[in-house]
């Protein structure tokens, strides 16, 4: 499992103009299983998404295309991890 820490590099008048594209490309990726969950941080400097990718080389190569990235107006920390426990209900993570 990944974390990726989304933080915005640029002020958010120069963020929203990339917004619909974003979430086009974030729809893409919950629809090809590799998105679990996202939202925006608070306060609003960022985002975070919750992954699944096979390795970190790949979700490296699949984040620079976001168009947050392709734009510069944002960059990306990501942190891998190993889960090894859930809350009832989300047990399918563990997979």
């Amino acid at each position: 499992m990944f974390l990726l820490v989304l933080t915005y590099s640029k002020p958010l008048e120069d963020v929203e103009p990339f917004m619909a594209a974003h979430m086009t490309w974030v729809d893409a990726h919950y629809q090809d299983g590799t998105f679990v969950a996202s939202g925006r941080r608070v306060p609003r400097t960022g985002g975070i998404i919750l992954a699944r990718a096979t390795d970190r080389a790949s979700l490296e190569t699949m984040a620079a295309t976001d168009p947050f990235l392709e734009a510069g107006v944002a960059q990306y920390d990501i942190i891998e991890f190993t889960l090894s426990r859930t809350a009832p209900g989300f047990e399918s993570l563990l997979s």
